[in-house]
């Protein structure tokens, strides 16, 4: 029997978003544990937790006695590990693509918008409520504008890569639901709208849903 999975996760965090889907794209059991990022000055900067995950993010994940971090790694590490309905693409032009599509995410739009990012803006620079929306929407609607050209430059089915969801579809779908909390106007981006809808069809996606999860407040 396979070492258990436990997901160290926050509902509405889009990094353990990316790995939710994963996981459920794979089929693979795993156990959820909250980690409530506002909640006590934010569960993540416990010593307990921080042992765990130095940088004191979400997510983390365990498979026996190793503990992974950062989402991207993690979804590569668990592609590798179990290989059944594989995230990135066998050739290595379109593996690249779906790399770049996810660090496009990953690395260009998602750390300016973090939640830590945010509260510094608000404690430290003391920057108004509509400075930190106006800040966040625009690395936002940067990224998703050249993630949609280059879609625009090679089209494929109904996913990023291809025709069946990888690596960046697990991160762009969890960057759309951010815009979306933002209020950003998402009609400029019809390819992207195309994919997320293709995916948010799909139950693997449907059950990673922040709303899905344990710990998400009651509507």
């Amino acid at each position: 029997m396979s070492a258990p999975l436990t997901l160290y996760t926050y509902w509405r965090s889009s990094a353990a978003f990316r790995v939710r889907i994963a996981l459920h794209l794979k089929g693979l059991p795993f156990d959820s544990v909250p980690v409530h990022l506002v909640q006590d000055g934010g569960q993540q900067r416990t010593p307990a937790y921080a042992a765990r995950n130095p940088q004191r993010l979400v997510p983390a994940l365990t498979h026996g006695g190793a503990v992974l971090t950062q989402s991207l790694a993690i979804i590569e590490y668990l592609d590798e590990v179990f290989p059944s309905a594989p995230l990135l693409p066998t050739d290595p032009l379109s593996r690249h693509r779906a790399r770049a599509l996810a660090q496009l995410v990953a690395c260009d739009i998602h750390p300016l918008g973090n939640l830590r990012v945010l509260q510094y803006l608000e404690q430290e620079l003391q920057l108004p409520a509509d400075a930190r929306t106006q800040w966040i929407s625009r690395w936002i609607r940067d990224g998703l504008s050249a993630f949609e050209t280059l879609l625009e430059q090679e089209r494929g089915g109904d996913f990023c890569v291809g025709t069946a969801p990888t690596l960046a579809d697990c991160a762009l779908v969890p960057q759309l639901y951010n815009a979306r909390r933002f209020g950003i106007d998402l009609t400029p981006y019809p390819r992207l709208l195309h994919i997320d809808a293709a995916c948010m069809a799909l139950p693997a996606f449907q059950a990673a849903a922040p709303e899905r999860q344990p710990d998400a407040p009651p509507a």
